[in-house]
């Protein structure tokens, strides 16, 4: 988990799918998908090239109703799209007690430290167990669109499950030719909530915990 980031991922997913192209081929793509503004800018980057399957497979998400919003704001996003792309939804199961278990003894590891990584693999194993069952050609995830995911982690796992389970992975690190930028402006587009953390109790604290400091530094330096 400590490696560096050296390897251009966008450039490896662009070599891979000129490589299906050549091969007169338009793969069936099972997309994990973190939330619906993260999905949009990836979507119109690749929908072409795609049979799309957005999976939402998310046990780390709390509370319920911060869960149930985002499936609906995937259906929303995915309902706008489906004029112009092969796109479908489907919806895993919720439990996070699956995710406890995956975390156990990293409750305070820290936002985008070693619980994280356990995260990405949770929810990745699960899509390529997906995608292997399903007969997927591929499989990939949106969360590398985000500045505070670590692409590197994210291909090691999809590369490490795509072996394990023998389906492709999609290498990809979405917030390239500025993706992040791009996902903001789509979800002002189609009028999409945009939640202000991760989705975990823990990265939900920690949010909070950070908006109570900038709070109080505004407070001072008013008085001051």
């Amino acid at each position: 988990m400590d490696i560096q980031y050296i390897q251009n991922y966008d450039k490896r997913m662009e070599e891979m799918i000129k490589k299906y192209k050549e091969k007169g081929l338009r793969p069936r793509l099972l997309l994990h998908s973190c939330c619906a503004p993260c999905s949009s800018a990836v979507l119109e980057r690749i929908a072409k090239a795609f049979d799309i399957t957005v999976f939402y497979f998310n046990p780390n998400i709390e509370p319920q109703r911060e869960y149930d919003k985002r499936v609906e704001e995937l259906d929303k996003l995915l309902s706008c799209l489906r004029e112009t792309a092969d796109v479908s939804l489907l919806v895993g199961r919720y439990e996070p007690q699956e995710f406890y278990d995956a975390v156990k003894g990293l409750e305070h590891s820290g936002e985008g430290g070693e619980r994280c990584y356990r995260c990405y693999e949770l929810r990745l194993r699960e899509t390529a167990k997906m995608a292997a069952s399903q007969k997927f050609d591929c499989f990939t995830t949106t969360l590398s669109i985000s500045p505070y995911k670590r692409a590197d982690w994210l291909n090691e796992i999809g590369q490490h499950l795509s072996e394990e389970y023998c389906v492709d992975y999609l290498y990809s690190d979405f917030k390239k030719k500025n993706g992040y930028r791009r996902s903001i402006e789509l979800s002002k587009e189609y009028g999409l909530y945009r939640q202000d953390y991760c989705g975990c109790r823990f990265s939900k604290a920690e949010r909070e915990n950070v908006k109570r400091q900038r709070q109080a530094g505004a407070g001072e330096a008013l008085e001051n």
